[in-house]
């Protein structure tokens, strides 16, 4: 280790990164099923030689072939255990390949999965994450390091978090952008600098994603809030398909040009990622030589003061809707579940949720495609019931169809329709449905979008973007009392109720002891919780969740008691379902702020039996 990266920060010029390293790799040969980053394993001289034509082009600084090389990334080839082997390995290449004539920066990127608050792995978890793949760095003999093509400021800080833990070498920050000059979770460029300034990197600024003329629109933002240095590497332009080739189309002398007007913004470090070559760093090196960087006029600011400026108060629960008032307030709720139809018939919605506005039921809940099965969208069933029956709905809304901003346009949509209660869901895979073939997307789980949906009731969406009024969600989530790892389920109810949950829902209830004990669990994060209730319909019904829904637990008991009901006869199975759906009532009711009837196979008759006989609503 050396001071290299350390001089070039603080001698007041401009200094020239090397290009793509997957670029080279791809022509020559290598595909793109193949692990890059193992390549400093199997093909080192490979690595060594692009590593050296890139400094014989001009580069004063390149990067270790690690972009994915952190354990998560890596264990898509059962390379996991090797982390610090691929790492320290592509360190000493790159030194032994460059000597002292350029500054070698370990380079890491995103871990490849969502941490909180739009995922399911924790900031700690994280950091240790990075760390794996920063020990391996040092020990390889970095000058410093750089964290590249970022989207979540979050991910960014676990990483700086990992590299401070273990070392005060140098550390360049690099966050990515789309063609609107926003992050994939919608930060601009000018909040992306605001909240870097003051995290800890001696260098920040953008790469990948776009060309040179959407990245210096984004730099001559960041350059009038922050004093930090700035670096900029943009694409060769965007990807073209020719003959079935993506290409990148950005010449040289048009990257160089666009490097010189990133220097008049107050760039001090310049380079390219995709798609750029020796050839471009040539004319890199020919545009920056001897220019210094003009001094940028700061406008000062705070970190995360615009964020700050931008959120609001909620709307108090009580003032969200009837549902979040009866809440909000103690009283007892009941609700019953309808299945939207797998048809277009909107009567098959309609005639039912006017049974159950008669009966008295606070909401009904529309579920989105349980067991991955294709049925009309919760969102618009939802609609149709409010307008045409005039009674509230609970909108179940999964994260498995649908990337971030899908949902969010989703959300944002059904508030300005009117919508108000939801219940949100990670959702089931498609495996188990009709289509298995068919691709979940899980861009976020139901943590994450519950944080996003407390965000839209603050103002602001993930990116800190003010959307004008705060939306009015009273926000569900699902709680299993009975799942296998308990642990896990108690630790993922808690980051729930963190992220801005107002209620939760109960899987189906079968053993009121284990509704206690996991309430007993939670009670340091206890919302209105409501019991879910299901009045099964025949011994089959009651085999099939026993045995084939995953999660849910049904005693043998309680089989046994179908099993006896149906050998007396089929009508008995019905009777002894709903007795079964009374008996857990009577045990949770004063655990509980509220019940959830389902309505299996479609039988509103049977849930309207359950919520008149066990007294929930004396009107049914």
């Amino acid at each position: 280790m050396s001071d290299r990266m350390r001089r070039l920060i603080e001698d007041g010029r401009v200094h020239v990164f090397d290009g793509a390293m997957g670029t080279l790799l791809y022509d020559r040969g290598i595909f793109v099923n193949v692990c890059y980053d193992s390549l400093v394993l199997d093909q080192p001289d490979l690595i060594r030689g692009i590593h050296r034509q890139y400094v014989d082009a001009g580069a004063e600084i390149v990067e270790t072939n690690t972009f994915g090389a952190n354990p998560v990334k890596l264990s898509a080839f059962g390379l996991e255990e090797r982390t610090e082997e691929i790492n320290r390995t592509a360190a000493v290449l790159a030194r032994e390949a460059v000597g002292d004539r350029a500054a070698v920066l370990g380079a890491a990127g995103p871990l490849g999965i969502r941490i909180e608050p739009w995922g399911p792995t924790g900031l700690d978890e994280a950091v240790s994450l990075f760390r794996r793949q920063i020990e391996g760095l040092l020990a390889g003999g970095v000058d410093g390091f750089i964290l590249e093509t970022f989207a979540d400021l979050n991910e960014l800080a676990c990483a700086l978090e990992a590299v401070r833990g273990l070392s005060d070498l140098p550390v360049v920050a690099q966050m990515t952008v789309g063609r609107d000059g926003k992050t994939s979770l919608g930060t601009d460029a000018r909040s992306i600098a605001l909240s870097l300034e003051g995290s800890g990197a001696d260098v920040i600024g953008l790469n990948c994603s776009v060309g040179p003329a959407e990245m210096l629109d984004a730099i001559e933002e960041m350059a009038a809030v922050t004093s930090l240095p700035l670096s900029a590497q943009p694409n060769a332009g965007l990807p073209r398909t020719v003959q079935d080739r993506k290409m990148y189309m950005a010449s040289p002398g048009y990257m160089a040009e666009y490097a010189r007007r990133m220097i008049d913004a107050g760039v001090r470090f310049v380079g390219g990622c995709c798609g750029t070559t020796p050839d471009h760093v040539r004319k890199f090196r020919d545009a920056v030589a001897a220019v210094q960087p003009r001094q940028a006029t700061v406008t000062v600011g705070t970190p995360g003061a615009a964020l700050e400026e931008a959120l609001r108060d909620p709307v108090p629960l009580e003032r969200r809707s009837a549902w979040g008032r009866k809440l909000a307030r103690g009283e007892t709720v009941a609700t019953v579940e309808l299945m939207p139809p797998r048809g277009w018939s909107k009567e098959d919605l309609i005639l039912p949720a006017r049974e159950l506005k008669v009966a008295g039921v606070d909401a009904v809940n529309l579920v989105d495609g349980p067991r991955a099965q294709v049925r009309m969208g919760a969102v618009l069933a939802a609609l149709i019931v409010e307008r045409e029956v005039g009674l509230e709905t609970v909108v179940h809304y999964s994260c498995r169809d649908r990337n971030m901003l899908g949902m969010i346009s989703d959300l944002l949509g059904a508030a300005a329709a009117g919508l108000r209660n939801l219940l949100l869901v990670s959702g089931d895979p498609p495996a188990q449905g009709p289509f298995p073939d068919t691709r979940a997307v899980f861009d976020i789980d139901a943590i994450g979008l519950t944080n996003v949906a407390h965000g839209l009731n603050r103002g602001v969406d993930p990116g800190g973007n003010a959307i004008g009024a705060p939306t009015e969600f009273v926000i569900g989530v699902a709680a299993n009392q009975g799942a296998v790892d308990l642990e896990r389920e108690v630790s993922r109810f808690a980051y729930k109720v963190e992220a801005g949950a107002d209620f939760a829902v109960t899987q189906p209830v079968f053993d009121p002891e284990a509704l206690e004990r996991f309430l007993e669990r939670v009670q340091a994060w206890r919302i209105p919780v409501v019991a879910g209730i299901w009045p099964f319909l025949s011994l089959r019904n009651a085999e099939f969740l026993a045995n084939e829904i995953p999660g849910l637990q049904v005693p043998d008991a309680t089989v046994e008691r179908m099993r006896r009901a149906h050998e007396a006869e089929e009508e008995s199975a019905v009777e002894e379902g709903v007795q079964i759906a009374l008996e857990m009532i009577e045990r949770v009711r004063p655990l509980v702020q509220g019940f959830h009837i389902s309505a299996p196979a479609g039988r509103v008759d049977v849930a309207l039996r359950v919520l008149r006989e066990s007294g929930i609503r004396s009107t049914a």
